[in-house]
């Protein structure tokens, strides 16, 4: 599974938005186009309170590569 951040980034702003939720812009940028493996519930927090929006608002599930991780807890 895969987690895509969508349309988090003003293209005005993104040094100001990573500053605002303390991350730096290179992990905004992981966030942004989709290459996060995971995100912490604070940085997604932080994203919502500069933005004014919930996580659904931001974030889209990616199907791939699921990894070892991603069966945990599916009773197979």
């Amino acid at each position: 599974m895969g987690l895509s951040v969508v349309g988090i980034v003003d293209p005005a702003r993104p040094f100001d938005l990573a500053d605002a939720i303390g991350i730096s812009i290179q992990n905004l940028s992981i966030l942004k186009t989709g290459k996060a493996r995971a995100m912490r519930f604070s940085t997604l927090a932080a994203i919502c309170r500069e933005l004014d929006c919930q996580p659904g608002d931001i974030l889209e599930y990616v199907a791939g590569d699921e990894g070892s991780d991603g069966d945990a807890g599916e009773g197979s």
